[in-house]
């Protein structure tokens, strides 16, 4: 399957940006200056935080040059679809190569070929325009190398306007979607700033992880690539597992049955195409997203009695608003997404970091940072103690 940037590949990654960009809804209405506004402040809130975020975690960047290397986009819907198709394109590179080799050998050609680059671009951009409207800010850990933005449709332009085509993998980026954060703002009935303050202490939570642990961004994506590797593409055997991720669509809806999980969730499409080696993989890899997410969650309502007055307000709001989830067709897909798994790992990783701080302090929990080895383990996640009596002590 040749792309439309005239390379191989397995997505026609410009017809899903267009795909995308067509089908996601539009985000609340706003007059041009408050538009300008709140990107203004949402830039300014972004550097505050940086140093609230320090000041809590005792954590400090490796090297100036580190985070200087990290910038902070301020982006509408369409950028954050552009910003993750070229994190995508470069995550997914190996898998891409494997592919190709197996149609260049066996009869999968054919039917990796019925299906199409541009049927496939077509379903990504329909994937994306649904995930654009929930996110309200983004650390993009496989960030194409710099440069990342492209030259603004006009001098006039609000938000930053990330760049397409990968360049190979950078240091990463922050991403803020001015657009979600204002319909949630509105709907939560919160006061604005403090609301977007509070957001942007809960992402660069994560920027500085990554600037101040050097060994993080590599452990991470190593894992990501071993789960590549391990990807049967024999289309049999996937065809079997979707056989089965079939009959669990029913699982999908709250109080169905169908197939659960090992966490008593029915489960996902990630879940059910996975070889038991990918589980394993996964397994770790949930475990560091608890911690990361969970870790973000605990500084944001830590540092905001300080600067953010109304923080317990927006944390029961946002809070209820996450337990009551929206329609059924839209609680599926995030089942089917793994999107409640999401969910499980704030609250999960938020147990964690706060368990293990109230036993050692933030300096003992911050030996978590050490090493790959001092990572919790999954199991740990939900044993704080375990973890303590293994690493803190």
């Amino acid at each position: 399957m040749t792309s439309a940037s005239g390379g191989a590949d397995m997505v026609d990654w410009n017809l899903a940006v267009a795909t995308a960009t067509r089908l996601v809804r539009p985000g609340p209405e706003v007059s041009r200056a408050e538009a300008a506004a709140v990107v203004a402040e949402l830039r300014r809130h972004a550097l505050e935080a940086e140093e609230h975020v320090r000041a809590f975690t005792g954590m400090r960047s490796s090297s100036l040059a580190a985070a200087a290397a990290t910038p902070v986009l301020v982006v509408d819907r369409p950028g954050w679809v552009r910003a993750n198709v070229a994190g995508f394109r470069t995550v997914v590179q190996p898998l891409v190569e494997k592919l190709q080799a197996r149609r260049a050998n066996s009869a999968a050609a054919g039917v990796f070929g019925a299906v199409g680059e541009k049927a496939t671009g077509i379903e990504v951009g329909a994937l994306l325009a649904f995930l654009a409207t929930k996110v309200l800010g983004q650390y993009e850990t496989f960030a194409p190398a710099e440069p990342s933005l492209e030259a603004p449709d006009s001098p006039a332009a609000l938000f930053d306007k990330p760049r397409l085509s990968p360049e190979g993998p950078g240091p990463g980026r922050l991403l803020l979607v001015a657009p979600n954060i204002v319909h949630v703002e509105r709907e939560l009935d919160v006061d604005p700033s403090d609301f977007r303050l509070w957001v942007c202490l809960h992402e660069e939570t994560h920027r500085t992880q990554f600037t101040a642990v050097p060994w993080l961004r590599d452990h991470i994506q190593s894992e990501v690539q071993a789960f590549l590797a391990e990807t049967d593409v024999d289309p049999g055997a996937l065809l079997d597992r979707l056989r089965e991720a079939a009959g669990s669509l029913g699982g999908a809806l709250p109080g169905a049955g169908g197939r659960e999980g090992r966490d008593g969730a029915s489960a996902n499409l990630l879940e059910i195409v996975q070889s038991p080696a990918q589980r394993e993989i996964l397994g770790r890899l949930t475990a560091v997203m608890s911690l990361l997410e969970g870790h973000a969650d605990v500084v944001m309502d830590g540092v905001g009695p300080a600067v953010v007055p109304t923080v317990a307000e927006i944390r029961e709001k946002f809070q209820q608003r996450r337990d009551r989830g929206a329609n059924r067709l839209d609680l599926m897909l995030r089942r089917l997404l793994g999107m409640d798994a999401k969910l499980r790992q704030y609250q999960d990783g938020a147990v964690f970091v706060r368990a293990v701080v109230e036993q050692v302090g933030m300096e003992g929990f911050n030996r978590v940072w050490t090493s790959p080895n001092t990572l919790p383990t999954k199991d740990e996640i939900h044993d704080p103690a375990a973890w303590v009596a293994r690493v803190a002590r």
